[in-house]
């Protein structure tokens, strides 16, 4: 039997899916551990030694947490218990840390938003974490490389703030300067949320709108915070389950040889959520341009070719043509992805396969859970299992 305690903002999808990571190794393995959830407010009020203390007194083998950088984090080896930590501000080189490829992960939003078409773009994040950083340069570095001419803004807060914390003044200006559309990757999912709420301050005057005039990418994929916001968020989703799968991995060899090598656990970036916060193509184009926002307004009714030549100048066989030069795809299987995408929101929101497919206005389920799989590579009841067993496991977790 193993004794973890874990220090973290349990406040926050990633520190529970760490959770449940751990408790599916303890379950895979037969053993019988035990997770004893410890607040952030321990540390910030009477230091690591008390989270020490607190662990010798619990008779812990392991502590899991969010360190300052100048904690005394060799307090735990001296005691004989394994320690790692949870990527806070910057990695620790001495003890094994739960980290990620955060680089990676700006670049999979800058990809995102170069495919969508946009030319604008911004990060807004905080300063002097690792994970803020990293995503910034990522985000940056591939949009430099896409095209040096693409513009790019930034507003990221000093360290010394609460994470949880933020001028809505000094956000909204900022916001209103950037030429517009604009794509926005946030740090994490609470900056996104940050934004769609300075955005609904604004738009009160009428001056912008998302994701018309801004395109809002979290990270974290953590539904509370998505959902919450208005209009919902997409996110940047990440396998922190196998995270804290591997982390007790980890633990588990080194309760056996204390003296093991080991390296950085790390949580890679999966795929990202698409939701109404990013659900929009901008387009030089201003007919292709027009089409897009009538397939996004109107994807739940029957839409077909014709009905789109109403709406621009232009002969049918023109338009095919200028809108596969424009994005890469015919107009019927652009249609279909994006349906496909809202058919995917639906039974994340807890639709069952035929609700779903009723609210789209498919006839034919055999069909579009043919096209379901080309694109997801599982069937719709497949998605919606899945969908549903990490929200039980989540809730179990808690």
């Amino acid at each position: 039997m193993a004794n973890i305690i874990f220090l973290s903002d349990f406040s926050e999808a990633y520190a529970r899916e760490l959770l449940q990571g751990i408790a599916h190794y303890a379950h895979d393995t037969g053993q019988a551990w035990s997770l004893c959830r410890l607040p952030l407010s321990i540390r910030d009020q009477f230091g690591v030694e008390a989270v020490v203390e607190w662990a010798l007194r619990m008779k812990a083998d392991a502590v899991i947490g969010q360190f300052h950088n100048t904690d005394n984090v060799e307090l735990f080896r001296e005691k004989g218990i394994i320690v790692i930590a949870q990527d806070f501000k910057k990695r620790f080189t001495t003890i094994p840390n739960i980290t990620g490829p955060h680089r990676l992960a700006g670049k999979m939003a800058a990809e995102y938003f170069l495919k969508k078409g946009f030319r604008n773009f911004a990060f807004y994040g905080t300063r002097d974490f690792v994970w803020s950083d990293e995503r910034y340069q990522g985000f940056r570095e591939t949009i430099a490389q896409a095209n040096p001419d693409f513009t790019f803004s930034a507003l990221r807060s000093s360290s010394y703030t609460s994470l949880w914390f933020y001028d809505p003044i000094r956000l909204s200006m900022w916001l209103q300067s950037l030429p517009k559309p604009v794509a926005i990757m946030a740090s994490d999912d609470n900056h996104a949320y940050q934004i769609t709420e300075g955005c609904r301050q604004i738009e009160g005057g009428g001056k912008f709108h998302i994701p018309t005039d801004i395109a809002v990418l979290g990270v974290d994929n953590d539904e509370s915070i998505c959902r919450l916001s208005i209009p919902n968020l997409s996110s940047l989703s990440q396998h922190v389950e196998q995270g804290g799968y591997d982390t007790a991995k980890l633990i588990d060899k080194l309760m056996h040889d204390p003296e093991a090598e080991y390296e950085d656990i790390m949580v890679m970036p999966s795929d990202i959520v698409t939701r109404q916060s990013t659900d929009i193509y901008a387009n030089n184009d201003p007919h292709i341009a027009a089409v897009l926002r009538y397939v996004h307004e109107n994807i739940s009714q029957k839409i077909t070719v014709d009905d789109l030549v109403k709406l621009v100048p232009l002969s049918r066989r023109l338009l095919e043509t200028r809108f596969k030069k424009c994005m890469g795809t015919s107009i019927y299987d652009y249609i279909i992805r994006i349906r496909i995408e809202k058919m995917s929101q639906l039974l994340r929101e807890g639709m069952n396969v035929s609700e779903a497919a009723m609210e789209l206005g498919f006839s034919d389920i055999k069909n579009i859970s043919r096209s379901f799989r080309q694109l997801k590579h599982v069937t719709p009841s497949e998605y919606r299992q899945q969908v549903m067993l990490k929200r039980r496991d989540t809730a179990k977790s808690e």
